[in-house]
């Protein structure tokens, strides 16, 4: 990635998301002096990150400034009044980046003109670098932008590509709200831990040290999920009995069925 003073990366919100991108960007080798970061509240640890890295931080785009990266890192609900102020910091030659859910392309696309624009929908474990985003190019993305959008997403994780927008409802209700399941999981085992036997506290460590454990696992080898469940499954053994349970036709599958369409149908809603 090449950005530079006169025509910078312009991260506009720093925030979770925008500070676990800003915080990879840096850490993967990005030049402090080509980031612009802004964002009209910022935090103590914003202003101390920007004095201890190099970025520059401020609250609204300077005058003068074309981004040669335009990443917006705000709540849909601001959204549409940053827009407007934002205008005068691109022209045809900016690549236009949201991570706002529900914002469709066309948004981005009558605020900006001829930018191209490119929608993401990232997850929170990205502020760890290990989320997973998935993205769209509207048709005015040249494959050197595409591939500008790989290198800045690869600094918090893995990414992926759709050419429908029609899907990245469903993107969301799977992986976006995805991490909140997992954890939901989390207490679920550790509740049944609990009325088990086990004492709480060693009930919700077994519980977070086993999910942890087994999504690891998952990230380091290429063996699919179902392969790995099964060569922890003995045959009429404890884990056989408790799949049992899970996989019914009342059990886990159509409960996550119903739990994906429900956000999926809620991301419809609040895109308009």
């Amino acid at each position: 990635m090449s950005f530079s003073k006169t025509r910078p990366l312009v991260l506009v919100g720093a925030g979770k998301m925008g500070g676990a991108m800003l915080a990879g960007w840096i850490a993967s080798g990005t030049d402090p002096n080509s980031i612009l970061v802004i964002d009209p509240a910022p935090s103590d640890e914003l202003l101390a990150m920007a004095s201890d890295k190099g970025f520059r931080q401020e609250t609204k785009v300077p005058e003068g400034v074309t981004a040669g990266v335009l990443l917006l890192a705000l709540k849909p609900q601001m959204m549409a009044s940053a827009l407007g102020a934002l205008k005068p910091a691109a022209d045809a030659d900016t690549l236009v980046i949201s991570v706002a859910a529900g914002t469709p392309a066309s948004v981005f696309e009558e605020a900006f003109g001829d930018a191209a624009v490119v929608r993401v929908m990232p997850n929170t474990p990205a502020q760890v670098g290990r989320g997973m985003s998935v993205a769209f190019a509207n048709a005015r993305t040249s494959t050197a932008q595409r591939e500008t959008v790989d290198q800045l997403l690869a600094a918090i994780g893995a990414s992926a590509w759709i050419e429908s927008e029609d899907q990245m409802d469903a993107v969301t209700a799977v992986s976006g709200s995805g991490p909140a399941y997992v954890f939901y999981l989390t207490e679920a085992l550790a509740a049944a831990g609990v009325k088990a036997g086990l004492p709480e506290e060693l009930a919700m460590t077994l519980a977070r040290q086993t999910v942890c454990g087994a999504g690891e696992l998952m990230y380091r080898v290429e063996t699919p999920a179902a392969e790995l469940r099964r060569n922890v499954t003995s045959p009429n053994g404890t884990t056989a009995a408790a799949l049992g349970v899970l996989m019914a036709e009342d059990g886990l599958q159509p409960i996550m069925d119903a739990a994906v369409a429900a956000a999926r149908k809620r991301s419809q809603e609040l895109a308009g």
